[in-house]
Order: structure tokens, then C-alpha cells, then sequence
């Protein structure tokens, strides 16, 4: 898969903002290391490689460093990755101080700055402006490239993943289709027997039940999938889970 690597002046506009609040904290300034922002936009971009689609090109750039950042020199700057902050969009890259100058030795310091993760690649998106309540059809729609990281949900890659779903909001020409410009799809109602499924590493187990309340795409339902018994077998009423509605009379049970 390609990857577009960072240019050299991104990171010098990046990082001459920090100079003159770096000036002003001691004598000498420390500058932001390059190299170390470098490492850790590589990190982020090989983060992002699982989520990416096939053939995506990836871009990371770092953003404008907090004027007010005052970093003591230090001899070893380590870059690492943010713990929880997203691998693509908008996050964070780390940088610490592993090693401080023997001659003038500081306290050491850990920071993170803000960087932007672009993924583009052909996605789905609206041929012409659509309404809200408008069925999509193979001419509403076209293939486009765009930046699956603009939105926390990614589009769908192909409009045939599309026909005949509805519009829950205005949609402008030429925007990537995600999951919340569609409405829901009830998958199945209330009463109709569902397949409820529930796995885990190495294994899979399914049964059959009869839900308790419509299913909704996404959504948590409750199933009735048999009775709870006493130990001698006396029957103490349905018993119940509840999971997430996945598909046609599909439940999958878990968190």
C-alpha cells in the first residue's frame, strides 16, 4: 500500500511557531526536535495502515505547537504515540525527554502536539444534492476520492453497498456517504424469531429466540430464548439477553 511520507517544510513551518515561546522560556531555546516529530508522525502513519483501506494514500502533517510551550535542552528525545487518541483524523503524537545534557542537566519533560492524519481513497459519494427520505439509486450516486478520516465513521467504499437505503439529512453533491447520512434499517419486529449469535477468541455458539421489540440497525434488543429452570427442572418463566440487532433476524450478544 503507498504512503505519501511528510515533507521536510511541513516540519519547518511547524515548528518555527515554537521559537519565539522558546526564546522567551530560557537561555539557551530548545527547539522542537525535527527528527523526533518525524518518527512520530512514521509511528502514527503505521498505526492508521490497519484501518486504511486498499491502495489509500496516506498523509500525516503535524499542527501548530502551543505558542506558550516552554521546553528545556535535552540530549534524547523519544517520540510515542498517545495513548487513546485516534490513529487517524484529527489526534495527538508524543514527545519525551529520555535524556537530559550532562554538562547543564534539566528535568526531564514529556508533551504531546496535535497532528492531522489524512486517508484518501474512492469512496461512495452523492451524485447530485439529495434530500432528506431520498432512496438511493445507482444514478444518485458515483465513486469518488475523498478523506475517509474527515468524519469519526468511514464512508462506504462502493455505492452498491448503498442501493436502496434512505437519507436521514441533506446530503450536498459530491459528500462521501457514512452510516449517520442514512436512516436505520429495522431488521427485524417485534415477535419475529432471530438467530442470536455470540463469540469470542476460537469459538461461536448461536441459537434461536423471539424478540421482545423491533430491531433496529445498531440497536440494543432484548430476546427471549427459552425458559430458566430449577435444578429439578421446574420452569421458572422465558428467559432473556439482550444484544445488538446486526443484520436480518440477527442478534449478536455481547457488550
Amino acid at each position: 500500500m503507498p504512503w505519501s511520507g511528510v515533507a521536510t517544510g511541513a516540519f519547518a513551518l511547524a515548528l518555527a511557531a515554537l521559537g519565539p515561546a522558546a526564546a522567551q522560556a530560557q537561555e539557551p531555546a530548545a527547539p522542537l526536535p525535527a527528527a523526533a516529530v518525524a518518527q512520530a508522525l512514521a509511528m502514527l502513519s503505521e498505526a492508521a495502515r490497519a484501518l486504511a483501506p486498499a491502495g489509500a494514500r496516506v498523509l500525516a502533517v503535524p499542527g501548530q505547537p502551543d505558542p506558550r510551550l516552554k521546553l528545556a535542552p535535552c540530549a534524547q528525545v523519544e517520540a510515542f504515540l498517545v495513548p487513546g487518541a485516534p490513529a487517524w483524523g484529527r489526534t495527538r503524537i508524543g514527545l519525551r525527554c529520555q535524556k537530559t545534557s550532562d554538562a547543564a542537566p534539566t528535568p526531564r519533560w514529556s508533551i504531546s502536539l496535535p497532528a492531522t492524519v489524512q486517508v484518501w481513497a474512492q469512496a461512495a459519494v452523492s451524485a447530485a444534492a439529495l434530500p432528506v427520505g431520498a432512496t438511493l439509486q445507482a444514478d444518485s450516486l458515483a465513486l469518488a476520492e475523498v478523506d475517509w478520516a474527515a468524519a469519526p465513521q468511514p464512508p462506504f467504499a462502493h455505492p452498491s453497498q448503498l442501493a436502496g437505503r434512505v437519507t436521514a439529512r441533506p446530503v450536498p453533491a459530491g459528500q462521501a456517504l457514512r452510516a449517520t447520512d442514512l436512516q436505520a434499517r429495522q431488521w427485524f419486529a417485534a415477535g419475529d424469531t432471530v438467530r442470536v449469535v455470540a463469540g469470542g477468541p476460537g469459538f461461536s455458539i448461536s441459537t434461536m429466540g423471539q424478540a421482545v421489540s423491533a430491531g433496529i440497525e445498531g440497536q440494543r434488543v432484548r430476546v427471549r430464548v427459552g425458559e430458566n429452570r430449577t435444578e429439578d427442572g421446574r420452569a421458572l418463566g422465558p428467559r432473556m439477553v439482550e444484544g445488538r440487532a446486526i443484520g436480518p433476524r440477527e442478534v449478536e450478544v455481547g457488550p
